[in-house]
């Protein structure tokens, strides 16, 4: 495709059901691995992603660890951040200000229906390539760029990324968000998608129903998040308990995490081989780092939360172990007490 497509859309694009026996690529697929790829061949990324060295850790959360050296050393220097409310500023860098050529297409939900601009349709969202990538396709989503939105969530920008997630036929491909305080970069509403061909202990992890009006779920297992489950088409119920959920951190001045991605049925929970026909939408409330301290092997943002861990140097990836994770982990994520609190008022406002 190129820089000025747009990819147009309906629920009917949606992929509800995957075989076990046949791989298969939709068309946003088709769309975005072989735009990113042009890209990559054409010298558009800071440094070229081969195959990173990946290797599963033992243990019950099995980590997924990766080595990914470039990134750490390469990658564009994070804004100074200093609130979670923090005002858009055109002086700094935001994706208005991007080289054309690294954008992809423009994701556009087309309306088949004669009833206006509702749910998100006819309006746009770029798909723009992250030039220090995390993995293969990492991208960009940023709806809307030239009303320069900060980094605040909003309906459209978590439909796209839902729908974004309903649209591949690869359920490898997941979608992430990092609040301002939760290793946000780049104070411009954006959120991160890549593809990553391991099955994530996140996609099957337990949970229990806490708020059943608004399908609201928490995870059992660590680290302690909420979640989200939808199938679509109508995600509405969905798109609006997510953000009530996030806009209450927000007025709380709480950090927080987001990740889509494939998964099965709450109700299906503990079984990793069950249908991950639906999308599993996690909100892992943490503690806030401005001026980011690069102290421990990994920052703890929207990957290393969902069980993703790249890491900058050889050394941490081969020889760190499961509860050293954890233990990182734990410093960046709130304490039960803390979490049962946030529990009560959410409950409150729900």
């Amino acid at each position: 495709m190129d820089d000025c497509a747009v990819f147009t859309y309906t629920d009917e694009d949606f992929v509800n059901m995957f075989s076990s026996l046949t791989e298969r690529k939709s068309r946003f697929d088709i769309a975005l691995r072989s735009g990113w790829t042009e890209k990559m061949n054409a010298g558009l990324f800071r440094y070229h992603l081969g195959d990173l060295e990946t290797r599963i850790l033992p243990g019950p959360c099995s980590f997924i660890a990766q080595l990914n050296v470039l990134r750490g050393v390469e990658r564009r220097k994070p804004q100074e951040i200093v609130s979670i409310r923090q005002n858009f500023d055109p002086n700094q860098f935001n994706f208005n200000k991007i080289n054309p050529k690294e954008l992809l297409f423009e994701l556009q939900k087309v309306n088949t229906e004669a009833t206006g601009d509702q749910n998100g349709r006819n309006k746009k969202c770029k798909i723009i390539i992250n030039v220090s990538p995390l993995e293969f396709g990492h991208c960009l989503l940023v709806p809307e760029p030239h009303r320069c939105h900060p980094q605040i969530l909003t309906p459209l920008a978590v439909q796209f990324g839902i729908e974004t997630v309903l649209l591949s036929a690869d359920p490898g491909f997941r979608v992430g968000f990092n609040s301002l305080g939760g290793f946000a970069s780049v104070n411009h509403l954006h959120l991160h998608g890549y593809y990553l061909n391991h099955q994530m202990r996140l996609e099957s992890a337990p949970t229990e129903l806490i708020h059943p009006q608004n399908n609201l779920y928490r995870l059992v297992d660590f680290p302690t998040g909420f979640l989200f489950y939808t199938r679509g088409p109508d995600l509405a119920l969905t798109v609006n308990a997510v953000c009530k959920l996030t806009d209450i951190m927000v007025d709380k001045n709480i950090a927080h995490n987001l990740f889509i991605t494939r998964g099965c049925p709450p109700d299906k929970e503990g079984d990793p081989f069950s249908a991950r026909n639906g999308a599993r939408v996690v909100v892992w409330p943490r503690l806030s780092c401005f001026g980011a301290k690069e102290e421990s092997a990994f920052n703890v943002a929207l990957c290393e939360l969902a069980g993703h861990l790249p890491f900058k140097n050889r050394k941490d990836y081969e020889t760190v172990t499961e509860d050293e994770v954890k233990a990182i982990i734990r410093k960046y994520v709130l304490q039960e007490e803390e979490f049962s609190e946030l529990l009560k008022h959410i409950m409150k406002k729900f």
